[in-house]
């Protein structure tokens, strides 16, 4: 499964991230903490953190802090995949490896404690990189 993301973002970056569409992303505003915190979190749960990281990659390229851009990928992708049970590989390990041994984890019961978690710490990645000093 996780080659088979890497695959499709392959696919991704070579048929559909075009010029046009990175321009029309990059109107989104990305060089702002919260709207780049936000896209990478949606776009982590919709391909997994690490193949959304990969597809991010032009989109931080063009904006003017670098440095900034990849922290706050690194903090909203890694956070983002405590959304949901399909968030991440890892957590879809977890719950393999739990319905071995009979704890079956639903993906509502993870949501519920996977979404308002997830927002949370996002939520404070957001404000702790706004504000350094606090």
């Amino acid at each position: 499964m996780f080659a088979g993301l890497f695959v499709v973002v392959a696919g991704l970056e070579k048929n559909v991230l075009t010029a046009g569409v990175i321009g029309a992303v990059g109107r989104l505003h990305l060089e702002r903490i919260p709207v780049l915190s936000i896209v990478t979190a949606v776009l982590s749960n919709l391909v997994s953190n690490v193949p959304a990281v990969l597809i991010l990659r032009p989109f931080a390229a063009s904006l003017r802090d670098q440095q900034q851009a990849w922290l706050t990928i690194a903090m909203a992708s890694t956070l983002a995949g405590n959304f949901t049970l399909i968030g991440s590989v890892a957590n879809l390990i977890v719950a393999q490896s739990a319905k071995r041994r009979g704890v079956v984890i639903s993906f509502w019961d993870y949501f519920k404690v996977g979404a308002p978690l997830t927002v949370l710490t996002i939520a404070v990645g957001i404000f702790a990189s706004l504000n350094p000093a606090a």
